[in-house]
């Protein structure tokens, strides 16, 4: 297959994928009152929102011309690259907001289940887009496929801290795990927004 296109697909993957992950999200950490679930699918929005970029990127790739091409993909790695801190910005904000407010979210069995179902997932997904990425050498692809990696590592996160607080009770633990990837997002952007070879 050709790689551009493969590109797109993974693309148009990631976003449907991204929709139906954040609203079960987003439903069950409103339900629990988890700042570490909702923050969950607000980082489904904006791995859904990435994956626009990139659709967006690769959806005219057959008509461009090589400069057209380096612009549009100057432009989507700078998108993408922001969309890192404003992830980064909103987790910290819930998560710290919700420490010092004290309020405890109810367990979520729901909440484990869409983790658990992500931490499977998202891998594959980051692997196929990284390589993808790199066949092309499109640094705004292998970025996205940074999204998706921190979508699995909050995956991870989000089901060592409603694990602690379903099983054991633990309410901090809920608030801290969205706080312990907020340093990873910073860098990641700061990473894609300061690469100086963006396309060959």
């Amino acid at each position: 297959m050709n790689p551009y296109k493969k590109a797109l697909l993974l693309s148009y993957a990631t976003v449907g994928y991204n929709v139906l992950e954040g609203i079960v999200a987003l439903v069950a950490g409103g339900l629990a009152r988890s700042p570490a679930l909702i923050a969950f699918g607000f980082d489904s929005a904006i791995e859904s929102f990435s994956g626009f970029v990139m659709i967006w990127r690769f959806y005219r790739y057959q008509d461009l011309t090589e400069e057209e091409e380096k612009r549009i993909e100057l432009k989507a790695s700078r998108l993408v690259g922001w969309s890192f801190f404003v992830l980064g910005a909103y987790v910290a904000y819930e998560s710290v907001k919700k420490l010092f407010l004290h309020e405890v979210p109810d367990p979520s069995l729901l909440g484990i289940i869409v983790a658990l179902l992500s931490t499977v997932l998202m891998p594959f997904l980051y692997w196929i887009k990284y390589k993808t990425g790199e066949a092309i050498h499109s640094h705004s692809l292998m970025a996205d496929s940074k999204q998706t990696l921190l979508c699995s590592l909050m995956s991870v996160a989000l089901l060592l801290g409603l694990g602690l607080n379903y099983f054991l009770g633990l309410w901090w633990a809920d608030q801290v795990t969205g706080l312990i990837l907020v340093g990873l997002m910073f860098k990641e952007g700061f990473v894609t927004l300061r690469a100086k070879h963006l396309c060959c």
